[in-house]
């Protein structure tokens, strides 16, 4: 793969993006091992937008590590501020699957009363609702009643 090539402005928003992060890989006495690659491949995936702490005291070392990770893991190269690598990649949407099986299932809901005086606190119940019941204004769980079918259409089906 090849790096993604940013214009200056938008390198600009994702280091204002990026300023407050936190290094999520290291890269040890090693360097890039297939490991370490395969972690901040992760991570891209996850994040989009990480920092890598790379322990080397050599800045030339450090900036080939940078451009060789852009081009191996087709992210844009942000920033390389001392000892800080700043990637960048879009997020892969998520493939949703659909299954039939699924129903809702059981929530809680919180019912509150409040007193007839006003003088004392509201009473907090929580309540697990399933999912063909529905809670009323007086907080009382109701189930759901069958749809009315005519008989007309009873005979049809």
């Amino acid at each position: 793969m090849t790096a993604i090539v940013l214009s200056p402005a938008q390198r600009k928003d994702h280091r204002s993006e990026a300023h407050h992060l936190d290094p999520v890989v290291m890269v040890g006495g090693d360097g890039l091992t297939p490991a370490v690659e395969r972690e901040i491949d992760h991570a891209l995936n996850a994040h989009g937008l990480i920092k890598v702490r790379v322990f080397s005291d050599d800045r030339a070392a450090r900036a080939a590590m940078l451009i060789e990770l852009a081009d191996k893991l087709g992210a844009a190269p942000i920033q390389h501020i001392g000892k800080l690598l700043v990637l960048w990649r879009p997020i892969p949407p998520k493939e949703k699957v659909e299954r039939e099986d699924r129903q809702p299932g059981p929530r809680t809901v919180k019912v509150v009363s409040f007193s007839k005086s006003g003088n004392h606190r509201a009473t907090v119940k929580k309540i697990k609702v399933f999912g063909n019941e529905r809670v009323t204004a007086g907080g009382q769980v109701k189930r759901v009643k069958r749809r009315l079918v005519s008989p007309k259409k009873k005979a049809t089906d």
